[in-house]
């Protein structure tokens, strides 16, 4: 009786272990792919912000980044300057890394998110003070949208 107890233990605590190690430890960097135009300036300073809140960015600079978007269902209403692809999403323009990591936590059932246009104040086309109010916007494979957050103007 003692053995079967031993080894029950023994089983529980190994498996245990053996999760831990599959589970990538919730402050692990994230693996980002961004497109981008090697004429764009901006999309360098986009580049550094997500640096800087933990994400390990792949900087893919190309001649033509329309392919892409055409590729991963950016319409033009939702484009901007860059498309970085994350997590089986695609992220479009100057979308903070605070609201990538919440769509990778949520997981809904979209394509991906947008700040579509460059809005002042966005991470990346920082001027000062000055901030436009802007929304991060979800699109589906229809390119039907929804806000999926907001900034106020400053």
């Amino acid at each position: 009786m003692r053995t079967i107890l031993l080894l029950t233990f023994s089983l529980l605590v190994f498996s245990g272990f053996v999760q831990a190690k599959k589970s990538p430890p919730n402050n692990a960097p994230i693996d980002i792919v961004v497109n981008r135009s090697k004429t764009c300036g901006c999309c360098g300073k986009w580049l550094e912000h997500l640096k800087n809140n933990n994400f390990n960015v792949v900087d893919n600079m190309l001649d033509d980044v329309q392919s892409i978007k055409t590729q991963h269902g950016v319409s033009p209403e939702m484009a901007s300057c860059h498309t970085a692809l994350v997590g089986g999403y695609v992220v479009e323009g100057h979308v903070p890394a605070s609201d990538i990591k919440k769509l990778l936590a949520s997981k809904p059932k979209v394509i991906g998110i947008s700040v579509p246009g460059m809005p002042a104040g966005t991470p990346g086309m920082e001027m000062g003070d000055k901030q436009d109010a802007y929304q991060v916007l979800s699109f589906d494979k229809n390119q039907k949208t929804h806000v999926f957050s907001q900034y106020e103007a400053k």
